[in-house]
């Protein structure tokens, strides 16, 4: 598997100068062509799946990593809840009306997975364009974190619980000892940070060692208290932020991003591609019609609100347009959420796959075209990388 990983980033760098294309959905495309329903080349045991579940933890500390509340505070994060709630509302609406015609078994399921944003997984390529330092990007990245957060939350405190408001207790016992942690992270980064900032050249690479050991304890004691692991890790990825803010971090930045995601996220995505259900999607018409119903869903669901709410803010209607692309870009959730539906018997197979295969295809399609539309709009803003002022 370490071979595939590698097989993908080499496929990526070799189609790069004529294709942007994200390394995620190589992984996924690989994954599925060494899996039991391809090639049947490699299986599923358990250090694999342990290994997919560490990415995925990771995956969504990047997510939490990224997001830096001083710059999103104010009118982008205001802006990003409203367009969440609002992605939510159409969401269940659409999905009530596909329950109704009988297309789908459960609007909540299928509504849960339409209103997400793949944030962690849009941010390398959001790093690399240079989108994240400027002003369209400090609100894309406000409106990707509640497109991610808000569904964690809806995945903790309901698609996978029976008793919503034992989970609502614990979550609160969970944040109280993370806000804690938080603190604590901080008085000591402000003490001992440039001892630690040393090992950084070092062997002992201290700094990288305490992160990573924060992702598994906060992902463990989240499991442990019957918490998804995705809220343990998007939690250490704010704790890890907000203890190093104000600090040159750009080295430990590189060094957690080449721990990330050149070793442990691959696993989650070619492990998601090995357990995708080819013959659900492929053994009908219906299921290849759900998908491509899915992908236009997906930039319904979270287009409208980017273009309807981000008027003011974003006056420029081909920038709402690149918004749209990016908010409706889905993947690692809607994996979440329909291996959790179809565990519960809410979802069939056939549409669970017409949803990842929908998100496969988002993630593939719609950064491209947010990304040239970008360059065409205000292809200086992005080549300064300098935000302007949002609030």
């Amino acid at each position: 598997m370490v071979g595939t990983a590698a097989l993908a980033g080499l496929l990526v760098m070799a189609i790069a100068p004529k294709l942007v294309l994200p390394v995620v959905v190589v992984e996924i495309m690989l994954g599925i062509a060494i899996g039991p329903q391809a090639f049947d080349i490699a299986q599923i045991d358990p250090t694999t799946a342990f290994l997919g579940d560490l990415g995925l933890g990771m995956l969504f500390f990047f997510a939490g990593y990224e997001i830096d509340f001083q710059r999103i505070k104010g009118k982008p994060l205001k802006l990003g809840t409203m367009a969440w709630v609002l992605s939510l509302l159409l969401a269940y609406g659409l999905g009530g009306v596909l329950a109704a015609g009988g297309v789908v078994l459960s609007y909540l399921y299928t509504g849960s997975a339409l209103a997400t944003t793949a944030i962690g997984t849009l941010i390398p390529i959001l790093k690399d364009d240079g989108e994240l330092k400027t002003r369209f990007g400090t609100f894309l990245l406000a409106g990707g974190a509640m497109g991610e957060f808000g569904p964690i939350l809806l995945i903790t405190l309901i698609l996978s619980t029976a008793n919503p408001l034992h989970e609502a207790a614990v979550l609160v016992a969970f944040v109280a000892a993370a806000v804690f942690t938080g603190l604590l992270a901080v008085r000591s980064a402000w003490k001992g940070w440039p001892l630690i900032e040393k090992t950084l050249e070092t062997s002992s690479q201290l700094a990288v060692r305490l992160a990573v050991v924060l992702v598994f304890g906060l992902a463990a004691l989240a499991a442990d208290l019957g918490l998804d692991l995705l809220l343990g890790g998007f939690v250490a990825g704010m704790i890890t932020r907000f203890a190093v803010r104000d600090r040159e971090v750009s080295v430990l930045d590189s060094k957690l991003t080449a721990v990330g995601y050149g070793l442990l996220i691959p696993f989650f995505f070619i492990t998601s591609g090995m357990n995708f259900d080819l013959d659900a999607l492929t053994g009908s018409l219906d299921a290849v019609l759900k998908m491509l119903m899915f992908v236009a869903l997906f930039l319904v669901v979270r287009g409208v609100p980017a273009l309807l709410l981000y008027r003011e803010a974003i006056p420029e209607l081909r920038d709402r347009i690149a918004l749209a692309f990016y908010f409706g870009t889905q993947l690692p959730l809607v994996v979440a959420i329909t291996t959790i539906a179809v565990e519960q018997d809410e979802m069939l197979s056939s549409t669970a796959a017409g949803l990842v295969g929908a998100a496969i295809i988002s993630t593939l399609v719609f950064p491209l075209v947010a990304l040239r539309i970008r360059r065409e709009s205000d292809p200086e803003e992005i080549r300064q990388g300098s935000p302007v002022p949002v609030s």
